[in-house]
């Protein structure tokens, strides 16, 4: 039973492990924005220029661990290294659940978001099984022998990290975000007709005027005790509001794109029925800039030849844009959005997206810009 008990939690938290690692590590660009939130919690923004490294890194030690566990390859190393982990994540679950500074941890990336307190719950799950582990490190036996068992966990080390650098260079595997291929933007920003609110409470904190007793309710119990009906209550302050429930949210709701004089061209852009390049590229400071040559050639051919609509979209501020399309020659129209959103649209910086009537047909980082022949021969021919 005892080693029953054992295989159990090494499969369990193995499979668990190689699961999380890898769904990060299919987007660890959006994973180091996750790091990030917390370095500026704890008031470590100086490793913001780490975040990615640390994020490719991370995930590639949680698909080790899990997958040198299941084979049982350096077992004490590897019980010691998941209980630090785990110590390390449940910490920061708890933190971010308790002080409601991070809101959504990022232990699955977006693929299957969780509360803080989902989070915590998860790792304290873990952290169970762990301990049955730790307690029973002897007692872990390698499944293959020690030459095969160490092959095995090189290879493993090599792929993990691999994935990360493969994911980060070419975009994510699998998009789970809302601006994925396919998706109709206006689509995404609407709510449909019938769909459930958010539900608050409020709270409201009395006075009597005579008696100077002070009383806490709910707005439900305001009104069902019929309390407002006696002039000797008072409402003292401003009423506190609590979210309850949970209503629809659509999966796009801060997309909001405006010229430089703030002109709103959200809805104009999105509803060009013709197809539209956009160049998206939130951070100009930091934009690959021999992949804007390329881009800015591509765009004048584009214009040139069938008189397409592009435009890069940035989050920087109009002065700053106007200098780098100066710098650059830009011929493309310039737009302004909130980093947010243009961090969602595409994990590349500048990354590149193929518009038509609001629907994404096809996106592309830096790296694997399509060529102007590509895009005449599989797209605009066929318009």
């Amino acid at each position: 039973m005892k080693n029953g008990l054992l295989w159990f939690c090494r499969i369990a938290v193995g499979l668990l492990f190689i699961f999380s690692g890898l769904i990060k590590a299919n987007d660890p660009l959006g994973f180091s924005y996750k790091l990030e939130e917390y370095f500026e919690v704890f008031h470590i923004t100086f490793l913001n220029e780490l975040a990615l490294c640390f994020a490719i890194l991370l995930c590639a030690m949680e698909m080790i661990l899990g997958f040198a566990l299941l084979i049982g390859v350096r077992a004490k190393k590897v019980a010691w290294g998941l209980l630090l982990i785990i110590i390390f994540f449940a910490f920061l679950t708890f933190y971010s659940a308790f002080f409601k500074v991070v809101q959504t941890c990022g232990c699955f990336g977006d693929a299957i978001p969780l509360t803080p307190w989902q989070s915590f719950s998860k790792d304290l799950v873990l952290l169970l099984l762990i301990i049955v582990i730790f307690k029973n490190k002897e007692n872990i036996k390698p499944i293959f022998g020690p030459k095969t068992g160490e092959r095995l966990f090189i290879i493993s080390i090599v792929l993990s990290v691999g994935f990360g650098f493969y994911t980060y260079s070419f975009l994510p595997i699998v998009d789970f975000l809302p601006y994925k291929v396919g998706a109709n933007i206006p689509d995404e920003m609407k709510t449909p007709p019938g769909a459930v609110p958010d539900e608050f409470e409020s709270t409201y904190n009395l006075k009597n005027k005579k008696t100077g007793e002070t009383r806490s309710m709910t707005d439900k119990e305001y009104l069902k005790t019929g309390i407002w009906k006696d002039n000797n209550w008072e409402i003292q302050g401003t009423p506190e509001s609590k979210l309850i429930k949970k209503g629809f949210e659509p999966k796009i709701r801060d997309l909001s794109i405006q010229d430089a004089q703030r002109n709103d061209y959200t809805t104009e852009l999105l509803g060009n029925p013709f197809y539209s390049l956009w160049i998206v590229a939130y951070d100009l400071k930091k934009t690959d800039g021999a992949a804007i040559n390329r881009l800015n050639a591509l765009a004048a051919n584009l214009t040139a030849s069938f008189n397409m609509r592009t435009i890069l979209l940035t989050s920087a501020s109009p002065a700053d844009a106007a200098a780098f399309a100066k710098q650059y020659h830009l011929i493309s129209e310039i737009f302004y959005a909130d980093g947010v959103p243009l961090k969602s649209m595409v994990r590349s910086n500048p990354g590149i997206i193929l518009l038509k009537n609001g629907t994404i047909i096809n996106k592309w980082h830096y790296h694997t810009v399509p060529d102007y022949d590509h895009l005449v021969k599989e797209y605009l021919q066929k318009q």
